[in-house]
């Protein structure tokens, strides 16, 4: 029997598992699974986006297109119990959550007692991995709504004591907790580009994973084989993002602002844009790498129809993997 998701018929279950079985199949063999975050049904910073899209309706449209795990975004529910619940009903495993990290600013001890709750729901509800975004030292409020060129800048003397900061929370998250940290490059933020993120992986202990979210390394003016073969032994988390050059190019001309860049269409999925993938599918598909590979667009979901998107890139996926 199918039913109705937020105006859309779903699929029946069915149909569901067969195509998250399917994709699990095909991953399986390799140590992969496909999971996927709500960015592209409800934007975290952009309120606007999907402010009206529960976090139901993602799972839901997310699991009837075949993706068998989702990170948390602001909808999801923050006491354990009902997530679990949640998570349960929509026959999806929690794959990470993000976390807005301040150790360019705050010491250790500051950041393990503002982490506790969002770290033991993660731990609660199967987690392994915390995606960790450092928003310490950006420009006043809405840093976002800020030029890209107002990007945050770790003072070459202070380098190495970040680097023990964060190298000794990803300890205390991994004794704790049982979860891995992993340090999302991004846009804005102090490891933005691949010269920082070299600086990064220098003044951090093993620790200290690294997020490879394809978008923003090529925003970020990266060379994506190169960050696979100098940090790939440090990679435990990916995020598939695909990027429209032609309006980067024009946000970064005109040095506007990373949510202009959104608002506008910089970020879709994968196949959609001009990213090449086969450094990124060579590299998880080697012994290097085991976990999850995670769908990730910042999109308006006016324009961009969510579930649409989401189905256009689990086909795109799968073609990657079957060649």
């Amino acid at each position: 029997m199918s039913t109705l998701v937020s105006g859309v018929r779903a699929c029946p279950v069915r149909e569901w598992q067969a195509s998250q079985r399917a994709m699990r199949e095909l991953l399986a063999p390799h140590g992969l699974r496909l999971g996927i975050n709500p960015l592209g049904w409800t934007n975290d910073v952009i309120t606007e986006f999907g402010d009206d899209t529960s976090a139901e309706t993602f799972i839901g449209e997310a699991a009837a297109v075949g993706y068998e795990g989702v990170e948390m975004g602001r909808k999801f529910p923050t006491d354990r119990q009902a997530l679990a619940r949640m998570l349960a009903a929509g026959n999806v495993d929690l794959v990470s959550g993000w976390y807005s990290g301040q150790l360019a600013e705050i010491s250790v001890a500051e950041e393990l007692a503002n982490v506790a709750n969002h770290a033991a729901l993660l731990a609660h509800n199967g987690a392994r991995v915390m995606v960790y975004g450092e928003t310490g030292l950006m420009p006043g409020d809405a840093p976002l709504d800020k030029p890209l060129s107002a990007t945050p800048v770790v003072a070459d003397t202070e380098w190495a004591a970040y680097g023990q900061r964060l190298t000794e929370f990803g300890e205390a998250l991994q004794r704790d907790y049982c979860i891995q940290l992993a340090y999302h490059a991004h846009l804005m933020m102090v490891a933005e580009s691949e010269a920082e993120i070299d600086r990064l992986m220098a003044a951090t202990g093993e620790a200290v994973g690294l997020l490879l979210d394809t978008g923003h390394i090529v925003a970020g003016g990266g060379d994506m084989a190169r960050v696979l073969a100098n940090h790939g032994h440090r990679i435990n988390h990916i995020h598939l993002k695909d990027i429209r050059p032609e309006i980067f190019a024009g946000i970064r001309k005109r040095d506007a602002s990373f949510n202009t860049g959104v608002r506008s269409g910089m970020f879709t999925v994968p196949g959609d844009g001009a990213i090449d993938y086969a450094p990124v599918i060579d590299f998880a598909t080697s012994d290097a790498y085991t976990g999850w590979l995670v769908v990730e667009a910042e999109q308006d979901p006016t324009q961009a129809c969510p579930r649409e998107y989401a189905d256009k890139a689990i086909r795109h996926v799968r073609s990657l993997f079957n060649g």
